[in-house]
């Protein structure tokens, strides 16, 4: 069974977890979304490039969640969570998926 990309699920939960809480109008049940894709996803990037790789792009996942609120005001919420999506799986990319192909 071939593994989804740890860029994958970095992104697909900021955009998943956004996508939840605005759906079901509940905003736990979108952080548990996020929660959970974040911990996958930091288990990834250790297996594939070692625990200070993994630090660095989770903080690079948390910081692009909470960027994402203030960007959301200049350019709308999903412009942003799309952005910092992105950001966060072109990092998870360079640093860590590459490595692991």
């Amino acid at each position: 069974m071939a593994k989804i990309p740890a860029a994958a699920v970095a992104a697909g939960g900021l955009i998943g977890g956004y996508a939840t809480a605005r759906f079901t109008k509940k905003r736990p049940l979108g952080g548990a979304v996020l929660a959970a894709a974040g911990v996958v996803a930091a288990r990834q990037w250790r297996e594939a490039a070692g625990a200070k790789t993994a630090a660095a792009l989770t903080a690079a996942y948390v910081a692009g969640f909470a960027g994402s609120h203030p960007l959301a005001k200049k350019v709308g919420a999903w412009p942003a969570v799309f952005g910092v999506a992105g950001g966060v799986g072109i990092a998870s990319w360079v640093l860590a998926d590459r490595r692991s192909s």
